[in-house]
């Protein structure tokens, strides 16, 4: 008997029999005899296939995002900064704490925000200077980071290049006064108003009108020690308002690295490292 012609098994045309498809080939180029491409068999197990790196792109959108941080944060400071300049009218409007004579009111460490005394004057101000003295404070129960009368910031004699000083105003002297009856006698080392230091209670007369200051833990008013003669109102940089503890350790370290090595005297910096590191010194 004969096999039918459209029997598909005498053609051969056995599904069964059909060759599977092979495995997907990728090229290689210049891997035959002739110049051209030859075609790698690819596997499921090498992964699926990732497009080009575009390393380029990626290196600028870093430096993109880097620079847009930097430009950013540094915006960010001066908006602070005029900010904060805006409210206290001082520059630096912040002074770090650098020794004990404020204590317990206030510690070494401490990042202290200043502002122009006569802006936000207590009860009691002395005239047109804007501070209110420990001695008028405790009339009108003014308080100020532990005690009567404001915490003044002031430069020594008036000098800009010395370290200024944070302590409080106790009271205030016209010039030529004898104010030796008006000290506290726990705060002075002599006995009477010398016409030089040698006879009496130094800075006595008063040699010109201004503050007699002292730190909260000093047993001696600066005026005695000789730290400042009596501080005029334009030596004033400003009141202490508020502080931070702990905060005022970056500036002092920053301070300490730049300075010379010269010679100190009771701590005090002969050389300043920075302007705004106020020092309250013994």
């Amino acid at each position: 008997m004969g096999v039918p012609d459209d029997d598909p098994a005498a053609e051969g045309d056995n599904p069964d029999d059909e060759e599977s498809p092979g495995p997907p080939e990728r090229e290689i180029a210049g891997s035959d005899e002739g110049g051209g491409t030859t075609r790698e068999e690819w596997s499921e197990t090498d992964g699926p296939r990732k497009p080009p790196a575009r390393r380029a792109d990626s290196d600028e959108l870093g430096w993109r995002i880097f620079v847009y941080d930097v430009v950013s944060s540094v915006l960010a400071v001066l908006v602070v900064g005029a900010y904060l300049f805006a409210v206290s009218g001082v520059w630096p409007p912040m002074v770090a704490v650098e020794s004990r004579s404020m204590t317990p009111n206030m510690q070494v460490n401490d990042l202290v925000f200043v502002m122009e005394a006569d802006r936000f004057a207590g009860p009691g101000a002395h005239e047109e200077t804007g501070v209110v003295t420990a001695h008028t404070g405790r009339a009108v129960e003014y308080r100020a980071f532990g005690g009567y009368g404001d915490v003044i910031v002031y430069q020594r004699d008036g000098n800009p290049g010395q370290v200024p000083i944070i302590h409080r105003a106790m009271f205030w002297v016209e010039a030529g006064e004898n104010w030796y009856d008006r000290a506290d006698p726990a705060h002075i080392t002599a006995e009477a108003c010398g016409e030089t230091p040698s006879e009496g209670l130094k800075n006595c007369p008063a040699p010109h009108a201004g503050f007699i200051t002292k730190g909260d833990s000093n047993g001696r008013y600066d005026q005695v020690t000789s730290l400042s003669r009596p501080v005029r109102p334009e030596w004033v940089i400003g009141t202490a308002e508020v502080r931070v503890p702990g905060l005022g350790w970056i500036r002092l370290r920053s301070a300490a690295a730049n300075e010379t090595g010269a010679p100190t005297r009771r701590g005090v910096p002969a050389v300043p490292p920075r302007a705004d590191a106020a020092g309250s010194h013994s």
